[in-house]
């Protein structure tokens, strides 16, 4: 079976795909060089403070001689990086010796950034207005209601029916590509390898890989993504938890806006007079890569060597994820109780799902009481579930002639042999 690999991009990949004509226009927006800054590598923005009020060409030499022997490599990615954003161009000396100069408008909106400061895209509605804001806690359990539903709806659209929100079809249908498939429309959606895939990843992954999806679809709905992306960038300056007026908004933006209230980016309120939109932690983290993000949240699943499994959760979403690669037998208000299995497995892995990811995916949300120990998922259940993706693998190579799951013995056809060793090597690595 071909392996399917979702990809989530952040946001500096999706920003270096642009064409070059919509960077240039992206970097005429202050607030875009300033959420660039901070996105890029630590290294990247030494580079870039270093050159920022440097006019002429500066060799690459000059940039290598502040940074150590073992750190050329993150050098290299760092110049790359900044190549790649079209904030440094490249040329070559009379030497043959490579120069950057770098671009004159990002130059310029960081450098009066840097002297002058920022200014806010539009100010929050003042607290006298007379309305009540959500707490952060509300905002919070808002924001996460929403993300569950949109997931709930990959999985099974009946348990999606009775959650409390609906999302457009219109949108689902944008979010949903490369997640499902239809071959007809009397048959229902169902989910691809790819989106068995997405369901395992982690939050913030999820929702790159969707905000990258929206933007690359945003011409078909008639949308400018530099326009869309400057605005994704403009969010992430407002504060959390404060009200903005939609009147501050072009039609553009209020579709937008919309679009992403959908996913829990933000909270729409109506008042008698006005309307207004408060940013989720979702929309104000989204100019920060990945990396900055990906701070552990609280787990909630235990795996015992027996192969048993206790997820302490409410959630909906939770069961039905678990569901993918276990077998659930009972859920009781706060907990869900159930076995990773041979047959649980095996569906999993007809389905595209991989042991890496379902080992990947119990450990990053393993229950507190488990999450300090070493290993966080007992040995033999790891070794069981890549024991089982072996076998799974040599029948569909053919190879297949015999297993002992009790004792993980596999015998394989002789002419499969290397062909297995590689696999395995391969898991191991």
């Amino acid at each position: 079976m071909p392996q399917v690999k979702i990809v989530a991009k952040n946001f500096m990949d999706m920003v270096a795909s642009l064409p070059a004509m919509k960077l240039d226009k992206l970097y005429q927006n202050a607030f875009i060089c300033q959420a660039i800054l901070r996105s890029m590598p630590p290294l990247a923005k030494k580079y870039v403070l270093q050159l920022l009020f440097i006019d002429a060409p500066v060799t690459g030499k000059m940039l290598e001689e502040s940074v150590l022997a073992d750190g050329l490599s993150k050098h290299k990615v760092a110049i790359d990086r900044l190549i790649q954003l079209r904030v440094l161009t490249e040329a070559l000396d009379r030497k043959k010796e490579a120069t950057y100069r770098m671009n004159p408008t990002f130059q310029i909106n960081v450098q009066k950034l840097i002297v002058h400061g920022g200014v806010l895209p539009r100010e929050p509605m003042p607290s006298t207005a007379g309305f009540r804001l959500p707490s952060l806690e509300e905002l919070d359990a808002y924001a996460v209601q929403q993300w569950e539903c949109f997931l709930l709806h990959l999985i099974s659209s009946s348990e999606a029916e009775k959650a409390t929100t609906n999302i457009s079809s219109s949108m689902m249908k944008v979010f949903q590509r490369g997640l499902l498939s239809q071959k007809d429309d009397k048959e229902p959606p169902r989910l691809t390898e790819g989106g068995f895939q997405f369901l395992l990843m982690d939050t913030n992954a999820q929702l790159w890989y969707i905000i990258r999806e929206y933007i690359g679809n945003s011409e078909e709905r008639g949308l400018d993504s530099a326009d869309l992306v400057s605005f994704l960038l403009e969010l992430s300056f407002h504060a959390t938890g404060e009200a903005y007026n939609i009147n501050t908004l072009s039609d553009i933006q209020r579709t937008i806006i919309r679009d992403l209230a959908d996913l829990g980016l933000v909270k729409l309120q109506q008042g008698r007079k006005e309307s207004w939109f408060i940013p989720t932690k979702l929309a104000t983290n989204l100019s920060i890569s990945l990396s900055d993000t990906s701070s552990r949240k609280q787990g909630y699943v235990v795996v015992e060597t027996n192969f048993r499994m206790y997820a302490y959760s409410t959630s909906k979403l939770h069961c039905e994820i678990l569901r993918l690669f276990a077998r659930v037998e009972y859920q009781l208000p706060n907990l869900i109780v159930g076995a990773i299995t041979k047959e649980s497995l095996y569906k999993a892995f007809q389905n595209g799902i991989t042991a890496e990811q379902i080992i990947s995916f119990l450990q990053q949300n393993a229950h507190p009481r488990v999450a300090e120990r070493i290993p966080t998922v007992p040995e033999n259940v790891t070794d069981q579930e890549v024991f089982e993706a072996a076998c799974d693998h040599a029948r569909e190579c053919g190879g297949f002639l015999w297993e002992n799951s009790k004792k993980m013995w596999l015998v394989v056809k002789a002419e499969s042999f290397a062909y297995m060793k590689e696999f395995l090597r391969g898991k191991k690595q």
